[in-house]
């Protein structure tokens, strides 16, 4: 079976032969000048910010790969109960981080019988 990342605590039909412990995939990014000034001017005028809906898929996307990695580095083949969780900050200088945490626990599953 090749890695599985699931929301759910279990998976029908497996059963946990050893639970490895939480998984994390973390990424940080952040927009360039020009793209956070014209966010802005879309978003005073009540447009959609493709821009940023655009960099904040990608980096859910890479936070999931960066999970999936570290999961397969324990030895794992599944991650049950995965979340994300997200947040902004200010790099100190000026400039607006999003962080995008991708979790949750790494187990090796069997089928059950």
């Amino acid at each position: 079976m090749d890695l599985l990342v699931v929301t759910t605590e279990s998976v029908p039909g497996y059963r946990v032969r050893e639970v490895l412990g939480p998984v994390f995939g973390t990424m940080v990014r952040s927009r360039n000048v020009v793209g956070t000034s014209l966010g802005g001017i879309a978003a005073f005028f009540g447009g959609k910010q493709h821009g940023d809906r655009n960099m904040v898929n990608q980096t859910r996307d890479d936070a999931l790969t960066e999970l999936r990695s570290n999961a397969q580095d324990l030895g794992a083949n599944a991650v049950l109960a995965m979340r994300f969780d997200s947040g902004e900050f200010d790099s100190g200088q000026g400039t607006m981080m999003e962080s995008i945490t991708a979790y949750g626990t790494a187990v090796v599953l069997v089928p059950e019988g």
